[in-house]
Parts: C-alpha cells; sequence; structure tokens
C-alpha cells in the first residue's frame, strides 16, 4: 500500500515538473542555413523562424537580440543582431508595440576561405523580452538554437 501512495506522489510530482516546463517555453526556435551544402567563399543565410506560444508577444525594448557562437566556418558581419539591424517590423497591437515575427528572420553570413570541408553546427541564442497580455505578466529570457551544414573543399572566387 505505501509503494502505490508513493507512486502516486511521485508521479504527480514529476506531472507537474513537465506541466511547468511546458508553461515558460514562451517560443521555439526553428533554425536551418541555406544553401544547406556550401563552398568556400560562397555567401549564404541562416534562416530562423520564431513560433511563439499562445498569448505571448515579443516587446522590442529591452533589446530583442541574436547572438551568433563564433565559428570557424562561418564569417558574419557581426556577433549580434538586434531587432533594427535585422528590420524586423515593428507594429502595435492593444497600444502596444511589438515585433512583428511572423516572417522568417535572415541573417547573411560568408564561409571562411580556410573553412574544414565537412558536416559543421552553427549555435546561437536568442535574447527576449515576453510579454501575456491574458495573464499579466513578463519575462526576459533567452533561447539557443542550432543548424547543421556541409561545407566543401571547392572555392568560389
Amino acid at each position: 500500500m505505501k509503494r502505490i501512495v508513493f507512486s502516486l506522489v511521485f508521479l504527480s510530482f514529476i506531472y507537474l515538473l513537465t506541466g511547468a516546463q511546458q508553461e515558460e517555453a514562451c517560443l521555439r526556435v526553428e533554425a536551418s542555413i541555406r544553401p544547406r551544402w556550401l563552398s568556400r567563399g560562397q555567401e549564404g543565410k541562416v534562416i530562423i523562424k520564431i513560433i511563439l506560444a499562445k498569448g505571448i508577444t515579443i516587446n522590442p525594448q529591452p533589446s530583442f537580440v541574436i547572438e551568433c557562437t563564433p565559428s570557424q566556418e562561418l564569417i558574419f558581419p557581426k556577433n549580434f543582431f538586434s531587432a533594427s539591424d535585422l528590420e524586423i517590423e515593428i507594429k502595435e497591437e492593444n497600444s502596444q508595440e511589438i515585433l512583428n515575427l511572423e516572417k522568417p528572420i535572415e541573417i547573411p553570413f560568408t564561409v571562411n576561405l580556410e573553412a574544414k570541408r565537412g558536416n559543421h553546427t552553427f549555435e546561437g541564442k536568442i535574447k527576449y523580452f515576453a510579454f501575456s497580455k491574458e495573464e499579466d505578466w513578463c519575462l526576459k529570457s533567452t533561447e539557443k538554437f542550432s543548424a547543421s551544414f556541409y561545407t566543401r573543399s571547392t572555392r568560389i572566387k
């Protein structure tokens, strides 16, 4: 009998923990690199799609920032990008400014001429300020993302 009670309490605790983790996810990030197969010296783009949880908006202030983890293979114009750098539209909803994240975000790069041939992973993170009008809360958080790509040994001049 004690085992059954303990098991029920334990399962209830696990259920509460997983429910709390699901509530914390304000957004989901899907990242990819186009083209997936790259030659040295070639230009490409990181494509980031942001899917917001229901009832969540992202405020432009404090800053929305996408940080790129330094990479031996990819050269970016800079290591971090703000919403204004990426020309993300700001719209007004219920007299509040929010970022319009319906369109994918594109970040340009060039493949290093000394990039090693093979499979690689690009990593980054998004720092954002989320807001829920319905539940009357705001949250500053970070979401990591990654995308894989392949570099060829050929060079583009």
